[in-house]
């Protein structure tokens, strides 16, 4: 995940809270939140705006700053690629056109359950929604953000029960906003918000939140059928300050499933992190440019369309909420250190030699393994 200087947080959450109607009606604040988003990434701080038509008031002057990273030319309008042309300081009319929103008590509305065993080898079993709300691991809160929770039973013999949910609808191309205010986090754990295309790795995936244990920084990453690759290892040729995980092939088949990643350099990305500074928000925009992951308050990643077209790669994709325990990620590394958040290893933390054994017999130990998420929202370009 490639990070630049931090772009506030209210700006974004003022964007998706704001009704349109009221858009002129904005407080002083947004004008600072928006001044600072347009100087570190103008072009995506356009298309946000545009999106949400919340924060159209008078904005300050163009700035030349250049975006970072990005495809040079036409990108599908969505503004990734542009380093020209004044910000409008008048109502305009968005480019996108929201498709599939889920907030508040209908969050739930439109998504199916998963209910087979876990594909990544973990050791839960995931349930239908009734069950899920009849065990407490499915809400609504007070507060109307969606929770979604594994089971805390002090001991099992067998697997733990989890939720897993996946959008009825699919997209080709598009903008993706995920609120969420609390991740998963905790030895054991492997949460993670991705999408997903049909017939895997054909239709691609593209893991927008991902990590396991106690990480606190995030790597997305993307996995392929063969040839889609990612142009560089270097940070300075990317325009990344991130780390590239596993190389550049993305392919799927030819790395063992690891595809090419993108590891974030901040800290509030995942996990712990990511829940003491209050949550966040992410974005995802695929277009013609390529595939982009943005992080609200700091930070992006992008596999560009130069190596890596990504609508020969990825196509019909449905979003998905899930939180797995062990399994082939989170219980390979149980006994490894030394990335961010993980210093010790899970088996020298909790004392237990292995991550199934662990997750068995510590039910108390999963009461942060939640997610909890304000809002899921998908737009189209308009075109």
């Amino acid at each position: 995940m490639l990070f630049f200087k931090s772009l506030p947080l209210c700006l974004l959450l003022l964007i998706v809270d704001t009704p349109s109607s009221s858009a002129t009606l904005v407080p002083r604040a947004v004008h600072h939140a928006h001044g600072a988003a347009v100087k570190r990434t103008k072009a995506f701080a356009r298309d946000l705006r545009l999106a949400f038509r919340a924060v159209l008031v008078d904005q300050p002057p163009s700035v030349n700053n250049r975006v970072v990273y990005c495809k040079p030319g036409k990108s599908n309008g969505s503004g990734i690629g542009s380093t020209s042309g004044a910000i409008p300081t008048t109502l305009a009319t968005s480019p996108w056109k929201l498709t599939e929103s889920h907030a508040g008590n209908d969050f739930f509305n439109g998504w199916s359950f998963f209910t087979l065993p876990d594909p990544t080898h973990g050791i839960v079993q995931f349930v239908d929604e009734g069950t899920a709300r009849a065990n407490n691991l499915l809400e609504v809160n007070a507060q109307g953000n969606a929770v979604m929770r594994v089971e805390t039973t002090p001991t099992v013999t067998g697997n733990r029960q989890s939720v897993r949910i996946t959008t009825q609808s699919s997209f080709n191309g598009g903008l993706v906003i995920m609120d969420s205010v609390h991740m998963p986090t905790g030895c054991g754990t492997w949460p993670a918000f991705w999408s997903n295309g049909p017939n895997w790795p054909a239709g691609g995936e593209i893991d927008i939140v991902e990590g396991v244990h106690d990480y606190t920084n995030n790597q997305a990453t993307i996995h392929t059928n063969p040839g889609c690759t990612l142009p560089s290892t270097n940070a300075n040729n990317l325009k990344i300050s991130g780390s590239v995980i596993g190389g550049t092939d993305c392919a799927a088949l030819t790395t063992g499933n690891q595809g090419c990643g993108i590891r974030a350099s901040t800290s509030n990305t995942f996990g712990s992190g990511f829940n003491a500074n209050g949550g966040g928000v992410y974005a995802m925009q695929w277009d013609d440019a390529g595939v982009a992951i943005y992080f609200f308050p700091a930070g992006s990643a992008m596999w560009p369309a130069s190596s890596c077209d990504p609508f020969k790669f990825f196509n019909s994709h449905s979003l998905i909420f899930d939180t797995t325990l062990c399994g082939d990620w989170a219980g390979g590394v149980w006994s490894a250190s030394g990335i961010p958040g993980q210093e010790q290893s899970c088996a020298t933390r909790t004392g237990f030699p292995t991550c199934e054994a662990f997750v068995r017999a510590s039910g108390s130990s999963f009461n942060e393994a939640y997610w909890e998420v304000k809002s899921v929202k998908i737009f189209q370009f308009k075109g």
